[in-house]
């Protein structure tokens, strides 16, 4: 036991030893990578933005088409049910055809809107992971600015 502990105690010395010899190799190219790295991290963010944007105002698009959807269902529904009381056979018959095509409508509506809320979720997610990316940059391109 003690033994293992010795060694670790030695290898995290070993670590701290060798760390700052590491930070002060630091190279011009380094800096350059770190600002290449933090321009590429702002485009991601600015394109994640704008795909939150485009899947928000697809959802609202969406909503708005289920929203008609079951407005034509509640309208057709109506009409089946006057045509049944009327007696009209070939209306009853047109209108179950109607409302099984708003039904296809609503549920493919339904179907996008629930994809669209993925995408926006994902979208979301890199973002954040953009986000954290840009903040380590920053903080590598100072502390190679510092170790120079």
């Amino acid at each position: 036991m003690k033994l293992t502990t010795a060694i670790a105690v030695t290898g995290m010395a070993a670590a701290l030893l060798t760390a700052p010899a590491l930070a002060q190799d630091v190279r011009p190219d380094d800096v350059t990578q770190d600002r290449k790295d933090i321009r590429q991290d702002r485009r991601d963010l600015r394109r994640d933005r704008r795909d939150i944007r485009e899947d928000r105002r697809e959802i609202r698009q969406d909503t708005k088409d289920i929203r008609g959807d079951r407005r034509d269902l509640r309208e057709d529904r109506r009409e089946l049910a006057a045509d049944r009381k009327a007696g009209d056979k070939d209306a009853v018959k047109n209108d179950l055809k109607d409302i099984r095509e708003d039904r296809k409508d609503l549920k493919s509506d339904v179907k996008d809107r629930r994809a669209d809320a993925k995408d926006l979720r994902k979208d979301r997610r890199d973002r954040r992971q953009d986000r954290r990316d840009l903040h380590n940059d920053r903080k590598d391109l100072k502390a190679d600015k510092a170790a120079k």
